[in-house]
């Protein structure tokens, strides 16, 4: 059985996964590629890099004034407004805690839209899918769960985040380094982490433990997972990722498998020794 076969034994009704190497190829894959699937905060990774370009662009800025008092966009991308998960309550100081949110990253679409005078939805897909060409990924809703996509694309997506096009090199290297470092706080799904590092908008794996990526992955990996049984994790320092879509809710079958699969796909060299397509 290839690594990638693995997710057929998944309790998923559909699941594909995608390895993308440094070169922005697709190096293997398993399942339908085209299928669209919902993204949940996945999603995130998609905005994340449409506020990256606003900032480039400087739509907006990471000091502009933003949330709570005293919080600014740089707060919010990094998770550390102080924001509830799901809702506009205050649960810590601005600062002080990594508060993983929703909420956040809809303030800070609305600052957006108040600066750019464009829904966020029509933002990033002028910004991002357009010039990449990803045909069926839209953001149909909140622009921290509500993201469409197919692997097909995602892989696209990926590849982008190996070799920033539409982004600086300095501006991608500084986004998936930790900011506000030594921040405590809750990864969903996997408890309390010490620090639970964060950049800006990706999430950065870090000595995490448990987590959702390979023991084995370098603590530079970045990307997301999603509620819906769906991530995106990039290894900057092997140049790798790996897309892999599911339609089966994150759950306690994700933490029993996602790790030991990362891990084997990292472990098994993929970028260099899968050159067919499963």
């Amino acid at each position: 059985m290839s690594v990638l076969a693995q997710i057929e034994q998944w309790p998923a009704d559909n699941a594909v996964s995608v390895v993308v190497n440094g070169d922005g190829a697709i190096v293997a894959e398993h399942g339908d590629t085209l299928r669209v699937y919902p993204l949940a905060s996945v999603t995130k990774l998609l905005s994340t890099y449409a506020f990256l370009i606003a900032l480039e662009e400087e739509a907006i800025t990471l000091e502009d004034p933003a949330g709570p008092e005293g919080s600014t966009v740089h707060h919010l991308l990094a998770h550390t407004a102080g924001y509830d998960f799901d809702s506009t309550t205050i649960r810590y100081a601005v600062g002080t805690k990594r508060g993983y949110s929703n909420t956040g990253f809809e303030v800070l679409a609305e600052h957006l839209e108040k600066e750019t005078g464009m829904s966020f939805p029509d933002y990033a897909q002028e910004a991002v899918f357009t010039p990449l060409g990803m045909s069926n990924t839209e953001i149909a809703g909140s622009c921290a769960k509500d993201g469409r996509s197919n692997a097909a694309d995602l892989a696209i997506f990926a590849a982008e985040l190996l070799n920033p096009t539409l982004v600086s090199a300095e501006t991608m290297q500084d986004a998936t380094r930790v900011h506000f470092e030594n921040l405590a706080g809750i990864l969903p799904g996997y408890g309390r982490q010490n620090p639970n590092d964060w950049g800006l908008g990706f999430e950065i794996r870090s000595t995490k433990n448990p987590h959702w990526t390979g023991q084995s992955h370098p603590a530079s990996t970045f990307g997301h997972f999603g509620q819906s049984g769906t991530f995106l994790w990039v290894d900057p320092e092997h140049r790798l990722a790996c897309v892999t879509l599911t339609d089966k809710p994150f759950g306690s079958w994700a933490v029993e498998a996602w790790t030991q699969y990362n891990e084997e796909i990292l472990a098994s060299g993929v970028s260099q020794t899968l050159s067919s397509r499963y």
